[in-house]
């Protein structure tokens, strides 16, 4: 089912980039269908058979460590991206997230678990950003709608997993976008500017008798 998704979500958001570009940066020679689908043929390829590897990677680390390194390295990708320009997004970032799932996937029951899991984090953390960041250019105006669904979305889709993930994740969500910029600017009006001999020098004599 994730797999369909993935693929399903793939289609959709490269018909979605496509209709949105409208123009092509000088200087750059223009990427066929074809090439994109052969990319896209052998990044699947590669994946799907790597994936009975990847499956065994981490069998030789506890479960708990797996975790460990899973939630520091997409804290990781939180801290290190790129939020001004996410397309494409920093390479550490998108290192840091696709480890972290390698190390989630690893714990899968089957390779094609793997599979899909690989393929449904390359969607998330390296091609929705570029995606984000064309919408946000050509379509500013339906920018905020897309945000917004797609934040109902991870708390609905939490929600079938777990309640209470699904409640720190909308008070995450609210905090981060409501809370925070109104602390933000409020505590604006408290800010003071503190002089000493360390800012630069002033001169405030009369010059004007040194020019005559």
């Amino acid at each position: 089912m994730l797999l369909v998704t993935s693929l399903t979500c793939a289609v959709l958001g490269y018909g979605l980039h496509q209709a949105l570009t409208s123009q092509v940066e000088s200087g750059c020679e223009p990427r066929t269908h074809l090439a994109d689908l052969q990319s896209a043929t052998i990044f699947l390829s590669f994946t799907f058979g790597f994936s009975p590897v990847l499956k065994t990677l981490t069998e030789s680390v506890s479960t708990d460590t797996v975790y460990a390194m899973s939630a520091l390295m997409l804290l990781a990708h939180l801290v290190s991206f790129p939020y001004a320009q996410p397309s494409p997004p920093g390479s550490l970032s998108l290192n840091a997230a696709l480890f972290a799932s390698v190390c989630l996937a690893s714990r899968l029951p089957g390779a094609l678990h793997t599979f899909a899991m690989l393929s449904c984090a390359l969607l998330v953390f390296a091609l929705w950003p570029c995606l984000l960041q064309r919408l946000r250019d050509k379509a500013p105006s339906h920018f905020t709608g897309v945000c917004v669904g797609m934040c109902i979305g991870g708390v609905g889709g939490l929600s079938s997993q777990s309640f209470g993930g699904a409640v720190l994740l909308a008070l995450a969500l609210g905090s981060v976008t409501f809370l925070c910029p109104l602390l933000l600017v409020r505590l604006q009006r408290h800010k003071d500017n503190i002089q000493g001999p360390w800012d630069e020098a002033e001169i405030h004599e009369d010059l004007i008798h040194f020019l005559q």
